[in-house]
């Protein structure tokens, strides 16, 4: 009986432990069968969003203080144009129909997606602030249009990008793993050639969820 109770306890603890390896397994799978309804539901949006979010305004908030002839004729109207872009091309791209339609389709690009990439292109000193400096002048401070412009451009320049990487890009094999913390996992790779990680997190006994994506 001593024996049979010590057998469970060490199949228990094998199942807590390999859960997440069982969980990252799934979703590759999902991933390479383009079931984007899996990936989707494994989720948490509601620290995904924030989470990518913030990584995108803090590093634009980098990005711009190399410029400071930018920050001089743009101000604080052009760091609220641009943040307010940022929030609203994350709530518009990370949603489960989206994830959904993105995983189904391996990269397409649509116009959720693109306008996240381009977020992630302005944010990332992607953009070429000269020609962004000049129209600033010509346009004479109208921060917004001068926003909407170069967003439009970067968005084309982002999904002729995005193409080319769904139909060329690499993706990995064999995904590192590992333990951050008990209930704290983590997934490295690349996909379509982007280094991605996605953090999970113990959702439960056995249960795992995505809650955070540590974008390129």
């Amino acid at each position: 009986m001593k024996k049979l109770i010590v057998l469970l306890i060490v199949i228990i603890m094998a199942i807590y432990a390999g859960s997440p390896y069982y969980s990252a397994y799934h979703l590759k799978n999902a991933y390479d069968d383009k079931n984007g309804a899996a990936i989707a539901a494994a989720i948490d949006y509601e620290q995904v969003r924030p989470s990518i979010q913030n990584q995108l305004t803090d590093q634009f908030s980098t990005t711009i203080s190399q410029y400071p002839l930018v920050m001089e004729l743009g101000g604080e109207a052009l760091t609220q144009a641009a943040n307010s872009f940022i929030m609203e091309a994350v709530d518009g791209a990370v949603t489960p129909q989206n994830i959904e339609r993105v995983i189904n389709t391996q990269g397409q690009a649509n116009t959720a997606t693109k306008e996240l990439a381009a977020a992630w292109a302005i944010a990332s000193n992607q953009v070429n602030l000269k020609d962004f400096i000049q129209n600033l002048i010509v346009q004479r401070g109208d921060i917004d249009s001068v926003v909407e412009s170069q967003v439009q451009e970067i968005m084309k320049k982002q999904a002729a990008e995005l193409e080319q990487r769904a139909a060329q890009g690499t993706d990995s094999d064999k995904p590192k793993l590992s333990y951050c913390g008990i209930n704290c996992f983590n997934i490295s790779g690349q996909v379509k050639g982007y280094p991605l990680t996605i953090e999970m997190q113990r959702d439960g006994l056995i249960g795992w969820k995505i809650v955070n994506i540590v974008l390129p």
